[in-house]
């Protein structure tokens, strides 16, 4: 009898430790579904001629029309392929950079420095896209840039920056990486500094190199967390960002054939067309291929070896 008590007591106790912990993931969890369960009801649009005066029940259904004809233009290639392209470019740079800088880090022995350079690397991810835009302006522009004026101090023609599309897929690349790296490093340091350190000492004892305890000892404990932010970053191939590609190259039309994304597509078919229908459709898009790059990508990590899969 007593024992069943203690059980009960156990038991209750065990569902409010879980209730308390329910009512601290609530937030979060009503902002996941006004921000992002109940807009999919939206998705109806893509089917539809879309009417504001009629709303989503009274407007003409049209089926696939929206996808043919988004399809069927040469901008559906040609952002597409600005997605993809400079996403596998950030996810690639972005590992090799951030797991780099992260064991460089580690390699620094007073604390002071670490926490220099950690500040240094991460100031730039606390600035929004509108002011590195401002910044970048200020060193490219053709007439008071800074860039510009020490390539014509040097006898060079300076370039027609934002006039050139051929220069964006550097600069966008560039930038990019300079504002992300700082955050990236600290999650694969924070990593680092959680491997037992009598790895280390042991490799140590055994005279491997520098070289042999990061091949040997630091990547191969690294490789679940690479892992898991790798097949997220692949969930968002097909999503550009959109500060970034819409503030950097000042939404300019000659930009557009290395600068246009999905993203700045769909906001432009809003903004300028008001084809509603056609941008939902291009979302709704973007969305379900990026569910299926996550979804297989996780399969083949399943297959190689099944202890780094997500799901």
């Amino acid at each position: 009898m007593r024992s069943r008590h203690l059980y009960k007591g156990f038991k209750l106790r065990r569902h409010k430790d879980t209730i308390q912990l329910l009512m601290l993931c609530l937030p979060a969890l009503l902002l996941l579904l006004v921000f992002n369960y109940i807009p999919m009801g939206g998705l109806v649009v893509a089917f539809q001629d879309f009417r504001a005066d009629m709303g989503f029940l009274g407007s003409e259904w049209i089926g696939l029309k929206n996808f043919e004809f988004f399809f069927a233009s040469d901008t559906a290639w040609r952002i597409t392929r600005n997605t993809v392209l400079y996403n596998a470019v950030f996810i690639v740079l972005g590992l090799l950079f951030s797991v780099g800088f992260a064991i460089l880090l580690n390699e620094i022995g007073r604390r002071f420095w670490v926490k220099t350079y950690q500040t240094i690397m991460f100031i730039p991810y606390f600035l929004s896209w509108v002011i590195v835009s401002y910044m970048l302006f200020a060193l490219l522009d053709s007439d008071l840039g800074f860039l510009n004026k020490i390539i014509q101090g040097l006898g060079y023609e300076a370039p027609s920056w934002y006039f050139e599309p051929k220069y964006w897929p550097f600069i966008i690349v560039i930038m990019n990486i300079w504002k992300t790296l700082g955050y990236s490093t600290v999650i694969y340091y924070a990593a680092i500094l959680g491997i037992d350190q009598d790895y280390y000492e042991a490799a140590s004892i055994d005279g491997a190199s520098k070289w042999t305890m990061m091949t040997r000892i630091t990547l191969p404990f690294l490789t679940p967390l690479i892992t898991l932010l790798t097949l997220i970053s692949i969930g968002r191939i097909f999503s550009g960002n959109f500060d970034m590609f819409f503030n950097l190259p000042k939404d300019i039309g000659v930009l557009y054939s290395t600068t246009d994304v999905i993203d700045t597509y769909v906001f432009r078919s809003l903004r300028v067309t008001g084809d509603t229908g056609m941008a939902i459709a291009a979302g709704f898009y973007q969305s379900i291929v990026g569910f299926v790059l996550v979804v297989v990508s996780n399969y083949v990590i399943r297959r190689t070896n099944e202890d780094n899969a997500a799901f």
